[in-house]
């Protein structure tokens, strides 16, 4: 179902030839800001990715990524796509992939697919930030509230739109001119060289370089070197596979819930990894040491930035010379061989990512009661939100959540030593 919606104080509701109601935001600028609101994917997929290739935004935000999401997982579990599309002078502005899911009886308006996606947050025309300010982007927020509280499939009792980047592109992001919490993790990145070599020198000292070379020399000693990236759908589908047995097992000694075992998951992976609609940012690879897949990973490409998504490896006799290292310091090189600027380390403070990076992304989340109802959980959301952050920026605190979480994931190990994926 598609929804275009008129924005005045008492507004009008008129009825076009596409079957779509359209309306008009009155004093955001000369030119009125008029909005579409989509609840139905297809409707907006035109607009959306002709929006994209030109727009401010990340991987996460493209149509391939989150219409794959929805199919998978979001419809399963009845989350309401809400995709708020804003228009100004006949040319898109901005689209805000929003979603309502239900949390028990409590309703919650959050970003489309926001769980997977490590960076949440709009698609803006290049020029959204000169024409759109602080109290018009507030005001056009308000007035986006009142109308999904207006519609009863995209009622909600309250909002939380989490890991939400400062920037978008070379933008600042109007989310955050909403009051908003620094999310408990970060994500780093790293500006790639010309070449591998010359990066990688500049990167890691000679002694680091040399222990390198020994690992990789040992790793040989077990069969043959070789990074594979699968030429076919088959080959990237068994690969994928593999890595999600792998994480599995990563999972289980961690004591952290294996992502693969959840509803729609694994499907989803495997989709992206050879839908026709993804495979072009899609990027599947493995670290063979002889017949073993030492190493795997799955990665997106997008607009010159490699992102680093998902990385597992063996944990038999060769993870003792670090494949998982072995295989990101091919995946670097492979990412500047294909023209790449940015290797992107995505969410998560592991050090060995601040080892690598030069920039680390602070990221930021809202959350607001939009009803009675909805009050408590948003307490219990920021709250829960501060904890963890306080945890997870104090080292000892930190060392010691691990440490527990690790001896749990170790007894669960050993009822179930295999590790399971969906």
């Amino acid at each position: 179902m598609s929804q275009a919606l008129e924005v005045h104080p008492a507004p009008r509701i008129e009825t076009a030839g596409s079957g779509a109601a359209h309306g008009a935001v009155a004093g955001m600028r000369s030119v009125e800001v008029r909005i579409a609101i989509h609840e139905d994917l297809a409707a907006a997929a035109p607009t959306w990715c002709a929006f994209e290739r030109e727009a401010d935004g990340t991987v996460f935000q493209t149509y391939a990524w989150l219409s794959l999401w929805q199919r998978h997982i979001g419809a399963p579990l009845g989350v309401r796509p809400a995709i708020v599309e804003v228009e100004q002078g006949g040319a898109t502005l901005a689209l805000f992939a929003l979603a309502v899911r239900h949390l028990g009886a409590v309703r919650e308006l959050t970003w489309l697919g926001s769980a997977l996606c490590d960076y949440n947050g709009p698609l803006l025309a290049r020029e959204f930030s000169l024409r759109i300010d602080r109290a018009r982007f507030c005001a056009l927020w308000d007035e986006i509230v009142r109308r999904l509280q207006a519609n009863a499939r995209l009622r909600f009792d309250l909002v939380h739109l989490n890991r939400m980047p400062e920037r978008i592109g070379a933008q600042h992001n109007p989310f955050l001119y909403l009051p908003c919490a620094v999310n408990p993790s970060g994500a780093y990145l790293t500006a790639l060289g010309a070449d591998w070599e010359s990066f990688y020198r500049a990167k890691r000292s000679s002694a680091t370089r040399r222990r390198d070379r020994t690992k990789r020399k040992r790793m040989a000693d077990l069969g043959t070197v070789r990074f594979v990236t699968p030429a076919d759908e088959d080959g990237a589908r068994a690969a994928l596979d593999t890595l999600m047995r792998q994480k599995a097992r990563s999972f289980a000694r961690m004591g952290v819930a294996n992502l693969f075992a959840r509803p729609g998951h694994a499907d989803f992976y495997r989709a992206l990894a050879t839908d026709p609609a993804t495979r072009p940012i899609v990027h599947v690879s493995r670290l063979d040491v002889g017949d073993t897949p030492a190493a795997v990973n799955l990665g997106l490409l997008h607009r010159g930035r490699y992102y680093y998504l998902l990385a597992s490896y063996d944990d038999g006799d060769v993870s003792r010379f670090g494949p998982g290292a072995a295989h990101l310091r091919e995946l670097m090189g492979y990412a500047i061989a294909r023209g790449c600027r940015v290797f992107d380390f995505t969410i998560g403070d592991e050090r060995y990512k601040r080892e690598w990076c030069d920039i680390k992304i602070t990221l930021y989340d809202h959350i607001a009661a939009a009803t009675p109802r909805g009050a408590l959980i948003a307490f219990l959301r920021a709250a829960g939100g501060r904890l963890k952050r306080c945890i997870k920026q104090t080292p000892m605190l930190w060392e010691a959540a691990t440490k527990i979480r690790s001896l749990t994931g170790a007894l669960r190990a050993r009822r179930d030593p295999r590790g399971r994926a969906g």
